[in-house]
């Protein structure tokens, strides 16, 4: 293993675990500590284990220790070795599923091995959920050089480099080794460099690369936390997709433009990925969208076959069937209701009985969306990651429906004991969608691992816990809300928003004066106790205490909440999670304080 004697928490664990599963595992484990296997080995091997622990119905002490080593390699893991991986990347470039060259698109590196691999990690675990590029048109455009094509840019080729290294623990993706903020930072530097020139490019003149472009930069300036550049290259974005005349405009035959099938393909599939993103973040966020109609058709649903396979690259994880233009076509109609959610909840003044109205017919739409998936995406199947990630995105916006943007209600429907009739049903909704959150949480990272998780998760597992968190009944040894916490924890670690988000967590929860429960309690794991405890359990520094690193200068921006940044609610968590990811949105989007009904089915 890389640098044990750094690492004692990680041998404990080891021979912990060595100790409780049979002996073919032990075995296994001891030969991978023999031949100095790397990290990202090691816990391919765990996950491996556990899968077959829990086929096999060992005893839970095996399988808890064996979740115990997981989440130790995952801390380990977030701080890269010293020493370049060089050898490393190459061996992954080997089966990276995308070869293409560094040259002539970035100055940062010439190594196409790291390159490619930086790619892959995109196309495989960000790139599906918003699906806003044309992977084929990318990667041939890329291949060929052509610095001049509409479908590939230097711009574009570093924005999207900037956001891979998110989910690559590789040295050469650090500017500072170790440091999270500065992951990404050269590929990122050298995009904005371009950033101006793209700019001036107004109406017909957008390329559609630079429209890629800076929708790139929105969810890598909405991971690292930027000043208010999260909200402006989501407008800039919107503003090049509407002087291209894609959104918010009449219709537009595309096959009427003399354009190859090639960029019609391209253009389809940006446009109504821009839809997703933008009812996403504006729904997400308590705001109406901005994006009120796609001005050109979809793209084929029945695009990608049943041979069409999601490999989880670089793990050893077996590949599954994508269905990725199946699921595109199912995330644009979740989009349009979630449209309408947003535009009713956080702008519509009309009275309380169209109030209540509204919100039963968008609460029938979700649940009909639901009951109309497909079979081949059903949670037990085990589906790829933006599958699960697209039931997570239903359950929050049940959430945001039942608990009426999570405002207090100053209007109510009914007599008294029908309003607290209605909001407990509204709680009950609430909690079972924090409670399905948490089982999908627990199939991906049982299939995939959180390391990886596209940075909605994060969204979603904050949300669901505070869900938890804010109902009247909370347990904090609730076993669905210490999964959801154990799931935060990682994917919270590989960002710095996340990490801001996670202490803000910390500090809610240890509010609610349940903590000592947890450090009490014999059945909960000490990974666990380690993360609410005000202390480690060896005494040793808190490996979580550098999280609000960096949090003073956001000092006085929050509107509530005292300066050790407790949220005092799913509200308040929203409002500061907004602030620290994209900023202050200046447009003509202000916040609805909240909708003037209660309301359940």
């Amino acid at each position: 293993m890389e640098d044990q004697s750094d690492h004692g928490d990680l041998l404990h664990d080891i021979l912990k675990v060595m100790r409780s599963v049979n002996e073919t595992h032990a075995r296994g484990l001891f030969e991978l500590m023999r031949t100095e296997s790397s990290l990202p080995q090691l816990r391919s091997y765990i996950d491996r284990t556990l899968s077959e622990v829990q086929v096999s119905g060992e005893d839970n002490e095996a399988i808890h220790t064996l979740q115990g080593l997981r989440s130790t390699v995952d801390r380990e893991s977030d701080t890269p070795p010293l020493r370049p991986n060089i050898m490393d990347v190459q061996y992954l470039c080997n089966v990276a599923p995308f070869r293409v060259p560094a040259r002539p698109w970035t100055t940062v590196t010439d190594d196409d091995a790291l390159v490619s691999h930086l790619v892959s990690l995109y196309f495989t675990w960000d790139y599906p959920f918003y699906a806003f590029v044309d992977c084929k048109a990318f990667i041939h455009h890329m291949t060929m050089g052509n610095v001049d094509s509409d479908l590939c840019s230097p711009f574009l080729v570093n924005a999207l480099l900037a956001n891979a290294c998110y989910y690559s623990q590789y040295s050469e993706t650090y500017a500072v080794p170790g440091d999270v903020m500065s992951k990404g930072r050269k590929f990122l530097a050298e995009a904005e460099r371009y950033l101006p020139s793209y700019q001036l490019e107004k109406g017909e003149g957008v390329r559609l690369a630079s429209l890629q472009g800076a929708l790139l930069l929105y969810e890598r300036y909405a991971m690292s936390g930027e000043d208010d550049l999260g909200y402006t290259m989501l407008n800039l974005a919107i503003d090049m997709a509407q002087g291209l005349g894609v959104i918010n405009r009449d219709h537009l035959d595309l096959a009427k433009m003399q354009l190859s099938e090639e960029m019609i393909r391209s253009v389809r599939r940006t446009a109504w990925g821009l839809f997703q993103a933008d009812t996403v973040v504006h729904t997400n966020f308590l705001k109406p969208s901005r994006v009120d109609r796609v001005s050109i058709k979809r793209i084929d649903r029945d695009e990608s076959g049943p041979e069409e396979l999601w490999v989880p690259y670089p793990t050893e994880k077996r590949p599954r069937r994508s269905w990725l233009s199946q699921y595109f076509d199912e995330s644009c109609q979740l989009s349009f209701i979630a449209r309408d959610i947003s535009r009713h909840l956080y702008q519509d003044t009309t009275d309380s009985g169209d109030q209540y109205r509204r919100k039963q017919d968008l609460y029938d739409q979700l649940r009909r969306w639901e009951r109309g998936l497909p079979a081949s995406f059903a949670t037990e199947l085990r589906p790829p990651p933006h599958i699960l990630l697209l039931r997570m995105r239903y359950h929050a916006l049940l959430i945001g429906l039942a608990r009426d943007g999570f405002g207090v209600q100053s209007l109510f429907l009914g007599s008294e004991e029908h309003r607290k009739t209605l909001d407990k049903s509204a709680q009950d909704i609430s909690l079972a969608s924090a409670r399905e959150i948490s089982l999908l949480a627990r199939v991906h990272q049982e299939e995939f691992g959180m390391e990886r998780a596209h940075q909605f998760a994060t969204y979603a597992l904050m949300l669901a816990l505070f869900t938890m968190l804010d109902h009247p009944s909370f347990d904090i040894l609730d076993d669905d809300f210490l999964s959801l916490t154990i799931a935060f924890s990682i994917t919270a670690s590989h960002s710095q928003v996340g990490r801001y988000l996670f202490h803000m967590f910390r500090q809610s929860v240890r509010c609610r004066n349940q903590d000592e429960r947890v450090l009490h309690s014999e059945r909960v794991p000490d990974e666990i106790k380690e993360l609410f405890g005000r202390h480690s359990l060896s005494q040793m520094p808190d490996r979580w205490g550098n999280y609000a690193d960096g949090l003073e200068r956001y000092r006085g921006s929050f509107p509530r909440g005292p300066w050790d940044y407790v949220a005092s609610g799913v509200r308040d968590m929203l409002e500061k999670y907004e602030r620290l990811s994209l900023g202050n949105q200046e447009v003509s989007l202000s916040r609805r304080p909240s909708s003037h009904s209660n309301w359940a089915p």
